[in-house]
């Protein structure tokens, strides 16, 4: 996230990635969080109640941006039921709507990041990821549990839309 960058974060309360971006893009920047949960007040944001399914979310967001993203942010997160399995595939649903929407507002170059569990099916997704993006990789924060299946896809280079503009 680079200054005067245009974020968006999915999945954006209770708003901590929404202030760590507002913090990289400085007061030339800006950011749009959006969530199905109501967000408290974040000076300097864009935030939106609703569901990134929504094509009325997805006409707020892009008014909001007025333009096209440089990057899309996804900490979307299903509640866990405690069924690895189950929540792994819930997340990554969450995941393919969250790369869904990015691809209908990132601009060429752009970066898409999401949380992911890891759990058997990333196959699918990491395919599309690698022919929408130059470059995908994996990152584990440091301060993630070495136990946890926790770990970020970080997506650079946006292709671009091609003949799928929405």
């Amino acid at each position: 996230m680079k200054r005067g960058a245009r974020v968006v974060d999915l999945g954006a309360a209770p708003g901590g990635w929404t202030q760590v971006a507002l913090e990289r893009v400085g007061p030339k920047g800006r950011v749009v969080g959006i969530d199905v949960t109501e967000i408290e007040p974040i000076p300097g944001a864009v935030l939106i109640t609703g569901d990134v399914r929504s094509d009325e979310s997805l006409t707020q967001v892009r008014t909001a941006l007025d333009g096209e993203a440089d990057v899309v942010l996804s900490d979307m997160a299903a509640p866990s039921t405690g069924h690895a399995k189950t929540d792994h595939l819930r997340i990554m649903g969450l995941i393919e709507v969250a790369l869904d929407f990015a691809e209908l507002v990132l601009a060429p170059g752009g970066a898409f990041v999401a949380k992911v569990l890891q759990g058997g099916t990333e196959a699918g997704l990491l395919a599309r990821l690698k022919q929408g993006f130059t470059s995908v990789r994996h990152v584990k924060p440091p301060a993630s549990r070495s136990e946890s299946a926790e770990m970020y896809v970080v997506a650079t280079g946006f292709r671009g839309r091609g003949d799928t503009q929405a």
